[in-house]
């Protein structure tokens, strides 16, 4: 009957069937379960959670069965709340045993699963909860050859291996002994295989595989390689724990050696020794009686605060700064002209003038006793030596220099700091400074003051006006500090390309000199007694192995760097020991000497080549300044036709040398009678004016009398004079104004061989201050009126 009740089975009786085992036979119906994560194995006996679902109704079948067993197969897609898809189960499975059945009030099943043997489906009685299948049951192995008991000492030796590593693996080999022996490999296989943490999907291949050899060789390989992740994880969590154990240690030895010394009177907390500190660093300084009231508030508040309160870290930082403010301590000035003027001949060639500006300045001091409130502007194109000039000052004064850029700042809180309520807060650079120089009247510089910003964090140059004001720079006042600084006696250098990007009220407050540039003569000494010296030297090079000749420095000078500053020539003179030194390394015994030939090969094409000298009816040459110095400028002027009155400009000129042509062509239209010309020429004539090279920007009132010259010349068809250059600006009634750049207009003039210079009147003076050297060779006329340019431009 029991036989009978097992076959008929069917779903409509499925709430009261039960599965009858007869004594020594497996079940032929089971009930399936799915189970996530990883598979069950024969071997094992584990709780099994089960959440609320449809699920608790197949358990209280199984409790309801004689054998209380149950079917376990792994599903990767099993979601317990909703139904599964039966056909996607695995081929093999676990038949367990179930015990202690609880169920919580949330719906949430537990029970303990106790592994039986492998078991696969053969057909599906019943495709819904609860699901039941006709199932079989592979035959275990029978049988044991020496590869499978080698297999088993192995697997055994592994296991071995992994309990001192992982100690929790000790409970689950005392349950595999309570249940099998220690010789039965089929079991000691699943085992293996259970108790580490592979894949689901290689533990399913163990599954599957019912010929214990392959499974045994399968089962190996995942227990050697969790014994190397776990050793790994042993020898890190064994390394962390020494490195932890150790600080712990030396944190516990310091405390100690901490109360021990506090105890023996021979040592303090760290707060103490801050105050002690700070004290310490006030011998030998006076201080304002402003300065000294904050600091007793600011002590008073530091010595009743937690270590870790957040106000301690704030109120230590200050102190900190304002202990190492030098405050009272001056250095004192070196005030011997003498010296100071070996020290600006030694650091520097040509620039005579500027270095007797800086003597009358020293003298100034030396004469008074002391050097204050005085703010020096250098002005100057690129690489002339503005920062060298500063750091020799300070040489000269012995005192020490500071300088930091301010192109580009847009936040006046790097000049006057930041208040302290914000989250990392700093003095401003004013105040590191004195901080680094340790004197209260150090040289300071102020690089690149004309490139300054703005922003919506401020404006430095408006922050810089009470700095370098004589008037109010005795009680700047820094944001941080929160202080009063006396500033009066710093020496301020500034350092600029051009004052038309610096704010007139700042410019103001400045003495500014003027750095125009280098003559080809003083770039030479410079190459020669400092920029090759020091380049030999950075290579390691000795004098004797590479040499350069004077006609290839000139060359270089000439063809390569014609630039106002030297900066350009360090670069080429850089460039030739670079190259020099590859022949060198093949051949250490080599001496060169770099002649006239040398320099092309080494240094490519020339980058400036000789300007021509243009020459004929309407063609004058003019002279123009550059950044680079200085260059001659021809102006053409040329009729086109006879249709109408017309002036085409042309050459890529700026607003300003357009309206010098504009007023340069109305006044010889209507003076033309007085110089000889026909009056009504230009009534119905197209001018066209062109300056060479117009891929060139040009721009600036200098060119106003050679414009007005050669128009002149074209109405009276005759050529001016040869090897006469000229500028100046012209005013509609003929009147030449005065411009600038006469030093480097007039140096272009002789490098390309003019001898006769027309300027201005009132270009006297700059003229009369230029080196002997520069004036030589040349004839030069002063000019107040146009009627003069045109006698010595026509004879």
């Amino acid at each position: 009957m029991q036989h009978e009740e097992i076959d008929l089975i069917n779903e409509e009786e499925h709430s009261t069937t039960e599965l009858i085992v007869p004594d020594g036979q497996r079940p032929k119906q089971l009930l399936i379960m799915p189970i996530q994560n990883r598979p069950f194995f024969p071997a094992q006996v584990m709780p099994v959670l089960i959440k609320h679902g449809d699920w608790s109704e197949t358990l209280k079948q199984v409790s309801q069965t004689d054998h209380q067993m149950l079917a376990l197969f792994y599903s990767e897609e099993f979601d317990r709340d909703q139904a599964f898809n039966p056909e996607v189960l695995p081929k093999t499975g676990c038949m367990v045993r179930v015990h202690q059945v609880k169920e919580s009030d949330e719906g949430d099943v537990q029970f303990i699963a106790e592994g039986i043997e492998r078991v696969q489906i053969e057909s599906w009685v019943r495709k819904e909860h609860p699901y039941l299948a006709n199932v079989s049951y592979p035959g275990e192995p029978v049988g044991e050859t020496k590869e499978i008991k080698a297999y088993a000492m192995a697997l055994i030796s592994a296991i071995k291996e992994m309990l001192p590593i992982n100690p929790l693996l000790s409970e689950e080999l005392k349950d595999y002994l309570n249940r099998f022996g220690p010789n039965e490999p089929s079991p000691l296989t699943d085992f293996g295989a259970a108790i580490t943490t592979a894949p689901a999907p290689l533990l399913q291949e163990v599954l599957d595989n019912v010929e214990l050899l392959p499974r045994m060789q399968k089962t190996l390989a995942l227990l050697k390689k969790e014994l190397d992740a776990s050793r790994l994880h042993s020898e890190i969590a064994e390394e962390v724990n020494r490195k932890i154990s150790k600080h712990e240690r030396e944190f516990f030895l310091r405390e100690q050696l901490k109360i021990i010394q506090r105890e023996l009177g021979v040592a303090k907390d760290d707060k103490t020794a801050d105050m002690e500190e700070f004290q310490s660093r006030l011998k030998g300084k006076t201080l304002p009686e402003a300065v000294e009231k904050k600091l007793k508030e600011e002590m008073q508040k530091f010595s009743v605060l937690e270590a870790g309160s957040p106000e301690y870290g704030v109120t230590r930082n200050y102190l900190d700064w304002i202990t190492q403010m030098p405050w009272g301590i001056t250095g004192t000035d070196k005030l011997d002209l003498a010296q100071a003027r070996k020290v600006l001949n030694k650091h520097h060639d040509g620039l005579d003038d500027v270095k007797d500006r800086i003597l009358e300045f020293l003298a100034l001091g030396a004469f008074k006793g002391e050097i204050s409130g005085s703010i020096i502007l250098l002005v100057g194109p690129p690489g002339v030596g503005k920062t060298s000039i500063g750091r020799s000052i300070a040489e000269c004064l012995s005192r020490p220099f500071y300088r930091f850029s301010v192109g580009g700042m847009r936040d006046e809180a790097e000049i006057k700091g930041h208040r302290r309520t914000y989250i990392g807060a700093m003095p401003g650079k004013l105040v590191q400074a004195l901080k680094e120089a340790e004197v209260m009247n150090p040289v300071i510089m102020l690089d690149e003051i004309d490139k300054m910003g703005a922003s919506y964090q401020g404006d430095p140059a408006s922050a810089l006006l009470e700095t370098l004001d004589p008037e109010q720079n005795v009680n700047f006042l820094d944001h941080y500090l929160d202080l009063r600084l006396d500033l009066s006696k710093v020496l301020f250098i500034c350092t600029a390309n051009t004052l038309d990007s610096i704010p007139s009220p700042l410019l103001d407050r400045m003495d500014v000199i003027h750095l125009s540039g280098y003559l080809a003569q003083e770039k030479l000494a410079i190459a020669k007694h400092h920029l090759w010296p020091r380049q030999l030297e950075r290579a390691g090079i000795k004098r004797s192995q590479l040499k350069i000749t004077e006609p290839a420095l000139k060359k270089v000078i000439n063809d390569y760097c014609r630039e106002a500053g030297v900066r350009s020539l360090d670069k080429s003179l850089a460039k030739l020991v670079r190259k020099s030194v590859v022949e060198l390394l093949d051949d250490p015994t080599k001496n060169i000497s770099l002649g006239l030939k040398a320099i092309p090969t080494l240094l490519g094409p020339a980058r400036f080549r000789e300007e021509q000298t243009l020459s004929g009816v309407g063609i004058v040459t003019g002279l123009a300044w550059t950044s680079m110095g200085g260059a001659t400028l021809p102006v053409e002027a040329n009729s086109i036709h006879e249709q109408n009155r017309a002036l085409k400009v042309t050459g890529h000129l700026g607003d300003v040398m357009k309206e010098s042509a504009e007023i340069a062509f109305s006044f010889i239209s209507s003076h033309l009678g007085k110089y000889g010309g026909e009056e009504s020429y230009f009534d119905k004539r197209f001018v066209h004016l062109h300056v060479p090279e117009g891929a060139t920007p040009k721009d600036g009132p200098s060119a106003g009398i050679t414009i007005s010259t050669a128009l002149l010349s074209l109405a009276l068809g005759k050529a001016p004079k040869t090897k006469l250059a000229m500028t100046g600006e012209i005013t509609l009634n003929g009147y030449v104004l005065a411009v600038g750049g006469i030093r480097e207009k007039l140096i272009a003039a002789k490098r390309q061989g003019i001898t006769e210079v027309i300027l201005p009147e009132e270009c006297r003076g700059d003229f009369d201050e230029l080196p002997e050297h520069v004036r030589d060779g040349l004839t030069v006329h002063f000019v107040r009126h146009f009627d003069e340019v045109a006698k010595l431009a026509f004879d």
